[in-house]
Formats: C-alpha cells, sequence, structure tokens
C-alpha cells in the first residue's frame, strides 16, 4: 500500500504517522524530542524515528513510503530544506530535508509547524471550502498561517503570518523580539497564565485556570480575561485588515475555553470593524494532529503534480 511518513516535531516531543493514498492513518506513533541532550542528539533521534517508520512501512504495508514531511518550530527556509534556527531546540541551519532524504531514500517536504497546521486545518479541518483563511494558534506565544486556494504563504523570507509581533500596546510589554506591546506579550496563553498567576497569587495558575475562573464569574478573572480578548481583537482586525480572510480560524490552548473565549471574541472583533467584512471565526478542528496531518499534506503534494490534492482522513 503506498503511503507517505509524517512528522510533526515539537519542543519536548514529537508526533508520527503513516498515511495512505486513500488517507487513511496507518500507524501513529510518538515519543520524546530528547532536546536535553542537545541539539545533535535531536537531529539524530528525528532520522532514527523517520528509519523505523520506513521500516514499519515495509513490514506492514508491503512497501516504503513513497516520500516524507516534517513539520519544525523556529524559523524554516521551507524552498531549501534547511531549519535555520530553532531557540527551544538549540539547532542553526541544519539542511533536515536532505539528511532525512539520505536515510529515507525517499522525496522529503520540510514545513514550518504552524504553517503546516494551518495547511491541514485550511483543507481538512475548520478552514476546508474556505478560499481564504487565516490560522492563530494560542500557546505558549502567538503565530498565524495564511491560507489562500489551498496553500500556505511562507512570504519572501518565511516569516509571513507573525501575527504574535503585531504591536497592539505601544510602549507596552517588553517583548523578545525587540519590541514593546506585542500582541502575544497580552493574549498568548503563557500571558493570560502569568496575569492570572499575579492576579489570583498562586504562581502556579495557567490560562485553564483563568478560563473556569470567569466561566465561574470571578471578577478578577474576568478582567484578565477581557484584557486578553481586548489585545487579541486589535491584534486579529489589523490581521483580517491586511488580508481579508473569509475564515479565521482560532486554535492553542486558550482556544480550549470554548464558550468563555469565542463569543466575547467574536463580539469584541465585531465591534472594532468600520468597513471590513468580518470572518468566520471558529475553533480549530483538527487539535494537537494538525501539524502531523499537514506534514502528511505537504509530502503528499511531492506526489501530486497535475491533480488536486488528496484529503486526509482525521
Amino acid at each position: 500500500m503506498r503511503h507517505v511518513i509524517a512528522l510533526d516535531v515539537g519542543g519536548t516531543g514529537i508526533k508520527a504517522a503513516l498515511v495512505g493514498d486513500d488517507g487513511a492513518l496507518l500507524h501513529r506513533a510518538r515519543r520524546a524530542t530528547g532536546r536535553e541532550r542537545g541539539p545533535e542528539a535531536v537531529i539524530e533521534g528525528i532520522l532514527d524515528f523517520a528509519a523505523e517508520l520506513r521500516a514499519y512501512g515495509v513490514e506492514h504495508c508491503g512497501e516504503p513510503a513513497a516520500a516524507a514531511g516534517v513539520a519544525v518550530p523556529g524559523i524554516v527556509d521551507e524552498e531549501r530544506g534547511t531549519a535555520v534556527y530553532a531557540a527551544n531546540l538549540g539547532w542553526k541551519d541544519v539542511p533536515l530535508r536532505a539528511l532525512l532524504g539520505d536515510r529515507l531514500g525517499t522525496p522529503v517536504a520540510l514545513g514550518h509547524d504552524v504553517r503546516t497546521g494551518g495547511l491541514a486545518e485550511g483543507r481538512i479541518g475548520a478552514g476546508r471550502g474556505a478560499d481564504r483563511f487565516l490560522f492563530v494558534p494560542l500557546g505558549t506565544g502567538i503565530a498565524g498561517a495564511i491560507g489562500i486556494d489551498g496553500r500556505v504563504e511562507a512570504g519572501a523570507h518565511g516569516f509571513a503570518g507573525e501575527i504574535g509581533h503585531i504591536v497592539v500596546r505601544p510602549s507596552g510589554a517588553p517583548c523578545p523580539c525587540g519590541q514593546r506591546g506585542c500582541l502575544e506579550r497580552y493574549a498568548s496563553a503563557s500571558a493570560v497564565g502569568a496575569a492570572w498567576a499575579a492576579a489570583c497569587g498562586d504562581p502556579e495558575a495557567g490560562a485553564a485556570d483563568c478560563a473556569r475562573a470567569v466561566a465561574a464569574g470571578d471578577p478578577d478573572a474576568v478582567r484578565v480575561w477581557q484584557e486578553a480578548v481586548d489585545a487579541l481583537a486589535d491584534g486579529l482586525v489589523t490581521a483580517l485588515t491586511l488580508l481579508d480572510p473569509r475564515t479565521l480560524i482560532i486554535g492553542g490552548g486558550l482556544a480550549e475555553a470554548g464558550e468563555v473565549l469565542f463569543p466575547p471574541l467574536r463580539d469584541a472583533v465585531r465591534r472594532r470593524v468600520t468597513f471590513q467584512r468580518t470572518p468566520d471565526i471558529v475553533p480549530a478542528a483538527l487539535g494537537d494532529s494538525a501539524g502531523c496531518l499537514g506534514a502528511a499534506l505537504l509530502a503528499r503534494d511531492l506526489l501530486t503534480t497535475t491533480s488536486s490534492n488528496p484529503e486526509v482522513s482525521t
């Protein structure tokens, strides 16, 4: 059975799958990234994991994978197949596509984790059927993926979609990027968690605790939450003014708050738009599988040149 290998490399774990031509998930696996052992060990671990997946495919599918796709964090040069930089993995200028290609003997596609997750959400998830979408995961930071007609725009230098560094509070909190008042300093899950921990006096409290307190009507939690929602709406309206997406997909840990987040966010965006068209604002559908599913789509795109891409089943 023809299939592809998909790898989604994160700061702490690697998710993997074998995906068949019909979109079926034939095999799933995951393991620790092992970043505590250093960048060289992380790279070797990725290569070894991919080789094990290839061997599994030969044994259980009767043939080696036809292609592989890998999604990684940080700065990615997708055209050259290079993992340029990832602070949480400690690597720099890793020719990951070539390394994997040599190990597997098969074509390899390399993608940025958020853009790859956005590709999956756009084609087979919450943005399915939308010709223009913006995928914004709210996690430790905030990034974005700009979807256009079934593909995701990387930009001239690989930085497209970095919505987390839109300045929403001029002269506000300093950001590691060098600016002040960036969106992710106010509306990421880590920012909300830090603000709630300070407000409630519990250093272990996080964004999920804040959401539960909001649902229970705690006034301090409501204040912290509303400040985050307002900042997020400011950043999103800037993005939708520039990009005019038909669908705005919100994912990441903060989106798990569900109805605590989406109704006030939709209202906040609606109050800010003037001439713009308000997009559908919807939760992501694929959860933490998005990166792996997107990597499979990247791999299958290598095998598809003249026809539209088949879908990956979830």
